[in-house]
Protein backbone atom coordinates (compact mmCIF):
# COMPACT_ATOMS: atom_id res chain seq x y z
CA UNK A 1 0.00 0.00 0.00
CA UNK A 2 1.48 3.08 -1.32
CA UNK A 3 0.80 5.11 2.19
CA UNK A 4 1.95 2.46 4.45
CA UNK A 5 5.37 3.23 5.92
CA UNK A 6 6.91 1.02 8.50
CA UNK A 7 9.49 1.95 11.33
CA UNK A 8 12.18 0.58 12.24
CA UNK A 9 12.68 1.37 15.86
CA UNK A 10 16.43 1.74 17.20
CA UNK A 11 17.94 -0.90 19.25
CA UNK A 12 18.45 -0.26 22.74
CA UNK A 13 20.96 -1.37 25.54
CA UNK A 14 17.94 -3.29 27.39
CA UNK A 15 16.84 -5.08 23.85
CA UNK A 16 20.78 -6.21 23.52
CA UNK A 17 20.29 -7.52 27.09
CA UNK A 18 17.57 -9.72 27.02
CA UNK A 19 19.50 -10.94 23.63
CA UNK A 20 22.23 -11.91 25.65
CA UNK A 21 20.53 -13.14 28.25
CA UNK A 22 22.17 -10.43 30.30
CA UNK A 23 21.47 -6.92 32.79
CA UNK A 24 21.05 -3.96 30.86
CA UNK A 25 23.64 -3.08 33.87
CA UNK A 26 26.22 -5.60 32.05
CA UNK A 27 25.33 -4.17 28.61
CA UNK A 28 26.63 -0.73 30.02
CA UNK A 29 29.89 -1.89 31.33
CA UNK A 30 31.21 -4.21 28.63
CA UNK A 31 30.17 -1.62 25.98
CA UNK A 32 32.07 1.44 27.74
CA UNK A 33 35.00 -0.82 28.58
CA UNK A 34 34.49 -0.75 32.47
CA UNK A 35 35.28 -4.42 32.90
CA UNK A 36 34.19 -6.75 35.23
CA UNK A 37 32.53 -8.66 32.99
CA UNK A 38 33.00 -12.45 32.42
CA UNK A 39 34.89 -13.07 28.99
CA UNK A 40 31.61 -15.04 27.43
CA UNK A 41 29.02 -13.15 28.39
CA UNK A 42 31.05 -9.89 27.21
CA UNK A 43 31.67 -11.89 23.91
CA UNK A 44 27.17 -12.32 24.13
CA UNK A 45 26.87 -8.74 24.57
CA UNK A 46 29.23 -7.37 21.58
CA UNK A 47 27.71 -9.90 19.39
CA UNK A 48 24.43 -9.18 19.78
CA UNK A 49 25.07 -5.29 19.82
CA UNK A 50 26.67 -5.17 16.25
CA UNK A 51 23.53 -7.94 15.00
CA UNK A 52 21.32 -5.37 16.37
CA UNK A 53 23.29 -2.42 15.48
CA UNK A 54 23.01 -0.91 18.89
CA UNK A 55 26.06 1.01 17.69
CA UNK A 56 27.78 1.44 14.42
CA UNK A 57 31.40 2.63 16.16
CA UNK A 58 31.43 -1.07 16.73
CA UNK A 59 32.15 -1.67 13.09
CA UNK A 60 33.98 1.40 12.56
CA UNK A 61 37.48 -0.83 11.66
CA UNK A 62 38.05 -3.10 9.67
CA UNK A 63 38.19 -6.89 11.20
CA UNK A 64 42.00 -7.06 12.07
CA UNK A 65 43.06 -8.00 15.91
CA UNK A 66 45.97 -5.72 16.71
CA UNK A 67 49.10 -6.87 18.76
CA UNK A 68 49.52 -5.31 22.20
CA UNK A 69 52.55 -6.41 23.79
CA UNK A 70 53.91 -5.71 28.12
CA UNK A 71 57.23 -5.79 28.57
CA UNK A 72 57.59 -6.33 32.41
CA UNK A 73 59.99 -8.08 34.48
CA UNK A 74 59.46 -11.75 34.77
CA UNK A 75 57.23 -13.15 37.99
CA UNK A 76 59.74 -13.82 39.85
CA UNK A 77 58.99 -9.55 40.81
CA UNK A 78 55.37 -10.31 42.66
CA UNK A 79 53.76 -6.73 41.14
CA UNK A 80 55.04 -7.91 37.42
CA UNK A 81 53.61 -11.28 38.08
CA UNK A 82 50.10 -9.59 39.12
CA UNK A 83 50.65 -7.43 36.28
CA UNK A 84 51.01 -10.56 33.75
CA UNK A 85 47.63 -12.04 35.84
CA UNK A 86 46.03 -8.85 35.37
CA UNK A 87 46.32 -8.85 31.44
CA UNK A 88 44.53 -11.84 31.53
CA UNK A 89 41.77 -10.53 33.64
CA UNK A 90 41.42 -7.94 31.19
CA UNK A 91 40.33 -10.45 28.43
CA UNK A 92 37.01 -8.18 28.52
CA UNK A 93 38.60 -5.55 27.48
CA UNK A 94 40.70 -6.39 25.04
CA UNK A 95 37.83 -8.22 23.35
CA UNK A 96 35.78 -5.31 23.24
CA UNK A 97 38.02 -3.33 21.28
CA UNK A 98 39.78 -6.66 19.56
CA UNK A 99 43.50 -6.26 21.16
CA UNK A 100 45.53 -9.26 21.74
CA UNK A 101 47.91 -9.36 24.54
CA UNK A 102 51.31 -10.41 24.65
CA UNK A 103 53.70 -10.77 27.62
CA UNK A 104 57.58 -10.09 27.06
CA UNK A 105 60.09 -10.12 30.10
CA UNK A 106 62.89 -7.69 30.28
CA UNK A 107 66.17 -7.24 33.05
CA UNK A 108 65.58 -4.04 34.50
CA UNK A 109 69.42 -4.43 35.14
CA UNK A 110 70.05 -4.66 31.11
CA UNK A 111 68.80 -1.13 29.55
CA UNK A 112 70.51 -2.54 26.45
CA UNK A 113 68.77 -5.60 26.14
CA UNK A 114 65.65 -3.71 27.12
CA UNK A 115 66.34 -1.36 24.94
CA UNK A 116 67.33 -3.60 22.11
CA UNK A 117 63.51 -5.48 22.41
CA UNK A 118 61.59 -2.43 22.38
CA UNK A 119 63.25 -1.20 19.25
CA UNK A 120 62.43 -4.89 17.85
CA UNK A 121 58.97 -5.00 19.05
CA UNK A 122 58.34 -1.57 17.40
CA UNK A 123 58.75 -3.27 14.55
CA UNK A 124 56.33 -6.72 15.45
CA UNK A 125 53.35 -5.51 17.45
CA UNK A 126 50.68 -2.41 16.66
CA UNK A 127 51.25 -0.80 19.92
CA UNK A 128 53.40 -1.17 23.51
CA UNK A 129 52.95 -0.89 27.28
CA UNK A 130 56.08 -0.72 29.10
CA UNK A 131 56.78 -1.05 32.66
CA UNK A 132 61.00 -0.01 32.60
CA UNK A 133 63.52 2.15 34.12
CA UNK A 134 63.90 5.65 33.02
CA UNK A 135 67.64 4.80 31.72
CA UNK A 136 69.15 6.93 28.73
CA UNK A 137 69.07 3.85 26.35
CA UNK A 138 65.30 2.53 27.19
CA UNK A 139 64.27 6.49 26.71
CA UNK A 140 66.27 6.52 23.52
CA UNK A 141 64.16 3.81 22.24
CA UNK A 142 60.76 4.53 22.85
CA UNK A 143 60.98 7.73 21.17
CA UNK A 144 62.15 5.92 18.02
CA UNK A 145 59.21 4.11 18.09
CA UNK A 146 56.34 5.96 19.72
CA UNK A 147 57.58 8.40 16.33
CA UNK A 148 55.43 5.36 14.79
CA UNK A 149 53.56 3.06 17.15
CA UNK A 150 51.59 4.16 20.58
CA UNK A 151 53.42 3.44 23.24
CA UNK A 152 51.99 3.70 27.14
CA UNK A 153 54.15 3.92 30.16
CA UNK A 154 52.89 1.41 33.40
CA UNK A 155 53.41 1.79 36.55
CA UNK A 156 56.43 3.96 36.47
CA UNK A 157 56.85 6.52 34.25
CA UNK A 158 59.46 7.69 31.23
CA UNK A 159 58.18 11.27 30.93
CA UNK A 160 61.06 12.23 28.61
CA UNK A 161 60.79 9.70 26.32
CA UNK A 162 58.14 10.69 23.95
CA UNK A 163 55.44 8.27 25.38
CA UNK A 164 51.64 9.12 24.67
CA UNK A 165 50.50 8.55 28.02
CA UNK A 166 51.28 6.95 31.53
CA UNK A 167 48.86 5.04 33.45
CA UNK A 168 49.37 5.03 37.29
CA UNK A 169 49.72 6.06 40.58
CA UNK A 170 51.25 9.36 41.76
CA UNK A 171 54.18 7.83 43.38
CA UNK A 172 54.82 10.88 44.91
CA UNK A 173 51.76 10.94 46.78
CA UNK A 174 52.08 7.04 47.29
CA UNK A 175 55.11 7.95 49.02
CA UNK A 176 53.78 10.22 51.01
CA UNK A 177 50.95 8.54 52.64
CA UNK A 178 53.78 5.48 53.17
CA UNK A 179 55.57 8.76 55.02
CA UNK A 180 52.50 9.55 57.11
CA UNK A 181 52.01 5.90 57.97
CA UNK A 182 55.46 5.60 59.28
CA UNK A 183 55.71 8.60 61.11
CA UNK A 184 52.18 7.42 62.72
CA UNK A 185 53.18 3.93 63.48
CA UNK A 186 56.13 5.78 65.41
CA UNK A 187 54.90 8.23 67.50
CA UNK A 188 55.74 11.12 69.47
CA UNK A 189 59.35 9.55 70.27
CA UNK A 190 60.18 8.59 66.53
CA UNK A 191 63.24 6.89 65.43
CA UNK A 192 65.57 5.97 62.91
CA UNK A 193 64.34 4.22 59.56
CA UNK A 194 66.08 2.34 56.82
CA UNK A 195 65.26 2.93 53.35
CA UNK A 196 65.19 0.05 50.62
CA UNK A 197 64.71 1.13 46.82
CA UNK A 198 64.33 -1.24 44.10
CA UNK A 199 66.06 0.69 41.57
CA UNK A 200 66.99 4.08 41.49
CA UNK A 201 66.46 4.64 37.96
CA UNK A 202 62.63 3.96 38.57
CA UNK A 203 60.57 7.19 38.22
CA UNK A 204 58.11 5.69 40.56
CA UNK A 205 60.25 4.72 43.14
CA UNK A 206 62.92 7.33 43.07
CA UNK A 207 59.27 9.73 43.77
CA UNK A 208 58.30 7.05 46.18
CA UNK A 209 61.11 8.14 48.47
CA UNK A 210 61.07 11.74 47.92
CA UNK A 211 57.32 11.93 48.98
CA UNK A 212 58.03 9.76 52.27
CA UNK A 213 60.99 11.93 52.76
CA UNK A 214 59.22 15.11 52.45
CA UNK A 215 56.67 13.94 55.01
CA UNK A 216 59.10 12.80 57.50
CA UNK A 217 60.70 16.53 57.55
CA UNK A 218 57.49 18.56 57.34
CA UNK A 219 55.99 16.60 60.09
CA UNK A 220 57.49 14.12 62.12
CA UNK A 221 60.89 15.51 62.95
CA UNK A 222 61.44 12.75 65.51
CA UNK A 223 61.84 10.24 62.75
CA UNK A 224 64.81 10.41 60.77
CA UNK A 225 66.17 8.43 57.73
CA UNK A 226 69.61 6.44 58.18
CA UNK A 227 70.22 5.12 54.99
CA UNK A 228 68.79 4.48 51.84
CA UNK A 229 70.20 1.41 50.16
CA UNK A 230 68.73 -0.20 46.54
CA UNK A 231 68.36 -4.07 46.14
CA UNK A 232 68.14 -4.09 42.68
CA UNK A 233 64.94 -5.95 42.46
CA UNK A 234 66.83 -8.70 44.13
CA UNK A 235 64.52 -10.18 46.71
CA UNK A 236 67.36 -12.35 48.28
CA UNK A 237 69.54 -8.49 48.03
CA UNK A 238 66.39 -6.94 49.76
CA UNK A 239 66.68 -9.22 53.06
CA UNK A 240 70.30 -9.05 53.16
CA UNK A 241 70.53 -5.40 53.08
CA UNK A 242 67.89 -5.36 55.86
CA UNK A 243 69.32 -8.32 58.29
CA UNK A 244 73.04 -6.03 57.53
CA UNK A 245 71.20 -2.55 58.88
CA UNK A 246 69.68 -4.41 61.78
CA UNK A 247 72.59 -5.78 62.81
CA UNK A 248 75.03 -2.87 62.50
CA UNK A 249 72.17 -0.20 63.42
CA UNK A 250 70.34 -2.00 66.36
CA UNK A 251 68.20 1.50 67.08
CA UNK A 252 66.44 0.78 63.60
CA UNK A 253 62.06 1.40 64.79
CA UNK A 254 61.11 1.35 61.07
CA UNK A 255 61.51 -0.06 57.83
CA UNK A 256 60.35 1.43 54.51
CA UNK A 257 60.81 -1.11 51.35
CA UNK A 258 59.81 0.47 48.26
CA UNK A 259 60.31 -2.40 45.87
CA UNK A 260 60.72 -6.24 46.26
CA UNK A 261 61.46 -8.71 48.63
CA UNK A 262 59.03 -8.04 51.34
CA UNK A 263 59.30 -11.69 52.70
CA UNK A 264 63.04 -11.97 53.08
CA UNK A 265 62.71 -8.34 54.59
CA UNK A 266 60.32 -9.69 57.14
CA UNK A 267 62.31 -12.36 57.75
CA UNK A 268 65.81 -10.18 58.22
CA UNK A 269 63.18 -8.52 61.16
CA UNK A 270 61.89 -12.06 62.52
CA UNK A 271 65.71 -13.32 62.53
CA UNK A 272 67.05 -10.24 64.41
CA UNK A 273 64.15 -10.82 67.13
CA UNK A 274 62.33 -7.61 65.90
CA UNK A 275 58.92 -8.69 64.94
CA UNK A 276 56.69 -6.17 66.10
CA UNK A 277 59.27 -3.42 67.25
CA UNK A 278 60.15 -2.71 63.65
CA UNK A 279 57.12 -0.67 61.97
CA UNK A 280 57.14 -2.23 58.34
CA UNK A 281 55.69 -0.39 55.42
CA UNK A 282 55.79 -1.76 51.77
CA UNK A 283 53.61 -1.02 48.20
CA UNK A 284 51.73 -3.68 46.43
CA UNK A 285 49.53 -6.29 47.59
CA UNK A 286 50.83 -9.79 46.06
CA UNK A 287 49.73 -13.33 47.59
CA UNK A 288 52.66 -13.28 49.60
CA UNK A 289 52.26 -9.71 51.42
CA UNK A 290 48.63 -9.94 52.17
CA UNK A 291 50.01 -13.42 54.04
CA UNK A 292 52.53 -11.42 56.02
CA UNK A 293 49.79 -8.70 56.95
CA UNK A 294 47.58 -10.43 58.20
CA UNK A 295 50.23 -12.83 60.21
CA UNK A 296 51.56 -9.27 61.72
CA UNK A 297 54.73 -9.35 59.82
CA UNK A 298 54.09 -6.37 57.71
CA UNK A 299 52.37 -3.43 59.15
CA UNK A 300 50.74 -1.51 56.47
CA UNK A 301 51.15 -2.12 52.52
CA UNK A 302 49.64 0.22 49.85
CA UNK A 303 48.16 -1.07 47.17
CA UNK A 304 47.89 0.00 43.39
CA UNK A 305 45.07 -2.33 42.01
CA UNK A 306 47.16 -3.28 39.10
CA UNK A 307 43.81 -4.90 37.28
CA UNK A 308 42.21 -1.68 37.15
CA UNK A 309 45.60 -0.46 35.72
CA UNK A 310 45.90 -2.74 33.29
CA UNK A 311 42.00 -2.15 32.15
CA UNK A 312 42.88 1.66 31.96
CA UNK A 313 45.84 0.84 29.70
CA UNK A 314 44.36 -1.14 27.65
CA UNK A 315 41.73 1.53 27.03
CA UNK A 316 44.04 4.08 26.73
CA UNK A 317 45.53 2.39 24.26
CA UNK A 318 42.69 1.14 22.06
CA UNK A 319 42.53 5.25 22.15
CA UNK A 320 45.55 5.85 20.59
CA UNK A 321 44.91 3.39 18.24
CA UNK A 322 41.63 4.57 16.95
CA UNK A 323 39.36 1.66 18.49
CA UNK A 324 37.47 3.87 21.16
CA UNK A 325 36.25 7.37 21.77
CA UNK A 326 38.22 10.04 23.77
CA UNK A 327 41.83 11.40 23.96
CA UNK A 328 44.50 9.37 25.24
CA UNK A 329 45.58 11.31 28.37
CA UNK A 330 47.78 10.93 31.57
CA UNK A 331 45.44 8.76 33.63
CA UNK A 332 46.27 9.16 37.53
CA UNK A 333 44.99 5.61 39.41
CA UNK A 334 44.15 5.38 42.60
CA UNK A 335 45.40 3.93 45.86
CA UNK A 336 44.20 1.27 48.87
CA UNK A 337 46.20 1.24 52.23
CA UNK A 338 45.65 -2.53 53.77
CA UNK A 339 46.45 -3.09 57.26
CA UNK A 340 46.08 -6.29 59.44
CA UNK A 341 41.99 -6.18 59.28
CA UNK A 342 41.60 -5.39 55.86
CA UNK A 343 44.36 -7.22 53.83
Amino acid sequence: MAGDRRTHRKATAKDVAVAAGVSPATVDRVLNGRGGVAPDKARRVLEYARLLRLDRSLDRWPAKTLRIVLLIQSGDNPFHAALRAALNEAEDVRLLFDLQGFVHSVDPNDAKATAHHIRSFGEAYDGLIVVCPDRAEIADAIRSVAARRPVVTLATDLPGSGRQAYVGPDDRRSGRVAGDLMGRFLGPGGGAILVIAGLFSMTGQRERLDGFAEVLTDRYPACRIVDVVESRELAERAGTLAAGALLNTPGIRGLYNASVGSRTVADAIAGAGRTGDVVFITHELTTDRRRLLQEGRIDAVIDQDPVNEMKVALRTMAMLLGRANGEALDVPTGLHIHMRENG
